[in-house]
């Protein structure tokens, strides 16, 4: 818990900054000042590294009513919900590769790692009683973001854009012993903004996006290679999962 809330205050702690950054964009594009590195949005191609945090999230199709069946062969109406009770913190790593369409476009590739951890819980209610189990699931992704960036024309050493595309991911993590389990490939949509802050030795770029996923990430095979039968119930609890980020990325190029 301990780390789950410091997460949460680096994360926290970096939108404000970002905030701030942005409100001092704001603020000092009033009058024209000396251009860091004039040119170096003319270059048709160009390398960076980033680094970031996240918060994710799972939204979870739960399929209510369910007739388990009991030690004795008899069957039973449960009913089993599963939730991720709270976005919980991640941070990513990656490179990224940009070429120049034209004054205002450009088009963006971004091979990136997302590591994290979501915390699931289970409600087995039944007459007796209401029965809680929890789940962390490690997260471990492996994406190539495809961005096309639309952006403004430059104002002395600040440069604010929006930008849109997809995220094909790759999911590494997963256990055949666990409740939930996730497909291996995932694809997402991606939108956000930032701003270019033009340094003297590097251009800055802080940006703000949110990622939601375009299929199902749950795993329906999974029930079948459970080898405990007392966990069925909780992995046929939901039909669909639906995968969210809220993603803050710091790139240096």
């Amino acid at each position: 818990m301990t780390l789950y809330k410091s997460m949460t205050y680096r994360f926290q702690t970096l939108m404000l900054a970002f905030l701030a950054l942005m409100s001092s964009a704001l603020v000092s594009a009033q009058d024209r000042k000396v251009e860091n590195r004039p040119y170096v949005d003319l270059r048709p191609f160009h390398f960076g590294v980033l680094v970031g945090s996240h918060l994710q999230d799972i939204e979870f199709l739960n399929v209510g009513p369910q007739q388990i069946e009991m030690e004795d062969g008899t069957y039973r109406e449960r009913i089993v919900t599963c939730d991720q009770d709270r976005w919980d913190p991640g941070f990513n790593v990656g490179v990224l590769g940009e070429l120049r369409l034209n004054t205002y476009f450009q088009f963006r590739v971004a091979p990136a790692m997302y590591f994290g951890n979501r915390h699931l819980t289970f409600h087995n209610i039944n007459e007796e009683a209401i029965k809680e189990e929890h789940q962390d699931m490690k997260t471990a992704y492996i994406s190539t973001a495809l961005d096309l960036i639309f952006a403004a024309p430059r104002f002395n050493n600040h440069r604010p854009y929006v930008i849109a595309g997809l995220n094909p991911m790759i999911n590494l993590s997963g256990k055949d012993n666990d409740y939930i389990k996730l497909k291996r490939y995932d694809l997402f949509a991606e939108v956000g903004l930032g701003c270019d802050f033009y340094l003297p030795f590097f251009k800055l770029r802080p940006e703000l996006k949110f990622l939601f996923s375009l299929t199902n990430s749950l795993d329906t095979d999974h029930v079948n290679h459970l080898k405990n039968r007392e966990m069925i119930p909780y992995t046929n609890s939901v039909s669909k999962a639906t995968t969210k980020l809220i993603v803050l990325t710091f790139h240096f190029e």
